[in-house]
């Protein structure tokens, strides 16, 4: 009989008494903007070691923004503008969570779901894409809730507009598109070649002092001045005024005078997610998350926050979990930009070079064409 200190389960027994082993640090990405999606792709190339990585985004694809003019034109259809998420996933060997943040707790690193459960981070990338925060807005415009239509989220106006485009068709239209950004005049030019027989308004808040606004005397920079000239000259009408309210069949003006509207189209400036309000970041005078030349919250050094351009982001997250040097986000405004400009034309700038008409136009579908291939399964990233 085998004595007890010879029992071939005397060592099992004492690791089974060990404390768990190592717990790899968590990095979440919040949000399927683009930026966070160029982290996938870039993740896919190059696998952040001892890191489990977390996608939580609640819609299945992202429609790609470069390619809403073309979306709404017609030129395009959803399908075509849109990223699908899983395939990004798969390849970049993370987990997804199709789920949406109802809070953020900075001090804690805990992000609260939709769905009631929690999801700690170690480290947090904050890329929901553009959205409108439409409590705020019914607040500040009542009445935007119940007849407008909102160009944001992209995914739920994919949606929706073809079914404003199927009501134009039956009977001419009166749409106003307010908003008073570049992205809401590319907005109405797109409109305006979509439906021809339907008047077209862009109610933009005139620029006062300091104040955003659109400043039809002395436009802000050259391809602003251009947009403006190409709405004037496609039948658009430029209101210089504010939405005070909206009813069912018109826009209450700041003078005071009611503008006759069947579809208000809502594409003023995007806020920030109204859970981030309460989350302890520090937040900038646009109500955006503060952040340093390297898109690193000023306040959590562990938050990183970007709008559209992740050129840098990927590389960022790794060299901050590694404390690894980080680099500068490139300065947007000497990046290549393309605006569309109606009549199947467009703006494009590059630094201090600029393109304009159908030139442009074939630049700019070449460049939105590869950037939608570059996140496709067969691609090696661009």
């Amino acid at each position: 009989m085998t004595e007890p200190s010879e029992q071939p389960h005397a060592t099992p027994r004492k690791q089974e008494t060990k404390s768990p082993g190592y717990q790899p640090r968590q990095l979440v990405l919040l949000g399927g903007g683009m930026a966070n999606l160029q982290v996938l792709r870039a993740l896919a190339a190059k696998p952040l070691p001892e890191m489990r990585v977390i996608l939580l985004a609640p819609y299945p694809r992202t429609i790609y923004p470069g390619m809403l003019p073309g979306l709404v034109t017609g030129r395009f259809d959803a399908d075509q503008c849109a990223i699908a998420l899983e395939p990004l996933v798969r390849r970049a060997g993370i987990r997804w969570l199709p789920r949406s943040a109802t809070a953020l707790e900075a001090e804690k690193r805990s992000i609260e779901l939709d769905d009631g459960s929690l999801q700690h981070y170690d480290w947090l990338s904050i890329n929901t894409g553009p959205v409108q925060n439409r409590a705020q807005m019914e607040y500040l415009i009542p009445g935007a809730g119940e007849f407008g239509l909102f160009a944001h989220p992209l995914e739920s106006f994919a949606e929706l507009w073809p079914r404003v485009c199927d009501m134009a068709a039956r009977q001419a239209r009166r749409i106003a598109i307010i908003g008073d950004t570049v992205s809401a005049m590319e907005l109405a030019l797109a409109v305006r070649q979509r439906l021809p027989q339907s008047a077209v308004t862009l109610l933009a808040k005139p620029a006062q002092g300091n104040e955003s606004g659109l400043d039809l005397e002395n436009p802000a920079n050259l391809l602003e001045a251009k947009l403006l000239v190409a709405l004037k000259a496609q039948g658009i009408t430029v209101l210089p005024d504010v939405a005070q309210s909206i009813r069912a069949d018109a826009v209450h003006l700041g003078c005071g005078a009611d503008l006759a509207c069947d579809i208000p189209l809502i594409a003023l400036e995007t806020q920030s997610p109204v859970w981030l309000e309460d989350s302890g970041l520090a937040m900038d005078a646009c109500g955006q998350v503060e952040t340093d030349a390297f898109q690193r919250s000023t306040s959590h050094r562990e938050v990183f926050a970007a709008k559209d351009n992740g050129a840098s982001l990927a590389h960022n997250l790794a060299a901050a979990a590694g404390g690894r040097h980080m680099y500068a986000a490139p300065d947007q405004d000497k990046s290549l930009q393309f605006l569309f400009s109606g009549r199947n034309e467009a703006l494009a700038r590059w630094g201090k070079v600029h393109a304009t008409g159908w030139p442009a136009a074939w630049l700019k579908d070449w460049y939105d064409r590869r950037q939608l291939a570059s996140f496709q399964p067969d691609s090696t990233g661009a």
